[in-house]
């Protein structure tokens, strides 16, 4: 049974090879934000003859079909995630890389009446948040 990305890619008409399969697999079942390294190493244990560059290329297809999102956290990875309909915003544990995903009805009203003040309608945003578990001293300036 085809997963959720390969059924997205199907609904759009992509051409779904065997490899291109694997990446969606993968996609689907992944639980965090992976890179383009963690979906080569996750692929290649499904299907050992897949090559990295057919990763990369299979990522930028899907992104630009519009079922992937590409996101930068300022640690020089490109990480994926589907392109959901429900909004969330995003916290980045700058000490571990993990991304929490979160929604907060206060946080999205303010970020509206910001931009209603400023003369504006909210038509889009995107929020990362960067911090340390508490009682963990954040990284010095030089090591970020």
């Amino acid at each position: 049974m085809p997963g959720q990305i390969e059924r997205l890619c199907i609904e759009r008409g992509l051409r779904m090879t065997g490899q291109r399969r694997v990446v969606a697999r993968v996609l689907s079942e992944a639980n965090d934000h992976p890179d383009a390294e963690d979906v080569y190493r996750r692929a290649s244990k499904l299907e050992p003859k897949i090559s990295i560059a057919t990763v990369y290329r299979t990522l930028r297809i899907f992104e630009e079909a519009g079922i992937l999102q590409r996101l930068e956290f300022g640690d020089g990875r490109a990480r994926f995630e589907r392109t959901e309909s429900e909004h969330h915003d995003h916290l980045i544990d700058t000490s571990s890389g993990k991304v929490i995903e979160f929604q907060n009805a206060q946080l999205e009203e303010l970020q509206e009446q910001i931009a209603r003040d400023l003369g504006y309608r909210l038509v889009g945003h995107r929020m990362d948040l960067y911090g340390v578990p508490l009682g963990q001293a954040a990284p010095a300036k030089d090591e970020e």
